[in-house]
């Protein structure tokens, strides 16, 4: 499994010390800098396998592409979450983990760690043959 952050500004500074640690690789400050927006990332979101994303640009982009995303969304969302359900009917990819109680963000990451592994049992990683 690889990680690749698409984050850009405020935040980013953030993932200089967890990047070397998790192994993440930062793409996001080198996207759509000469392209126009979106462009670069957009390409990028179509060779994933699932996002996991809060409720930005990103996500919306990533569900009018058609790729899977898990949403983190606090207890009290944005009213296109709606209320009470993990699916959007209008990102059939999506699937939203939200908060139970107010700031739990600890809560939301552990279940998306859960289903994280359970992800991987089902689909392990491919093998390279050679001939």
């Amino acid at each position: 499994m690889r990680l690749f952050s698409l984050q850009k500004g405020p935040g980013t500074e953030q993932l200089t010390s967890t990047a070397a640690h998790l192994g993440i690789v930062d793409l996001g400050s080198r996207l759509d800098e000469g392209t126009g927006a979106f462009m670069e990332t957009a390409a990028v979101l179509r060779s994933l396998d699932l996002v996991i994303a809060c409720d930005t640009a990103l996500a919306h982009l990533a569900g009018a592409l058609g790729v899977p995303v898990w949403l983190a969304l606090p207890i009290v969302p944005d009213w296109r979450w709606l209320l009470n359900r993990d699916d959007s009917p209008w990102y059939p990819r999506h699937r939203l983990f939200r908060q139970t109680k107010p700031s739990d963000w600890d809560g939301v990451f552990e279940r998306m760690m859960t289903e994280l592994g359970q992800r991987a049992k089902q689909r392990p990683e491919p093998s390279l043959r050679t001939a």
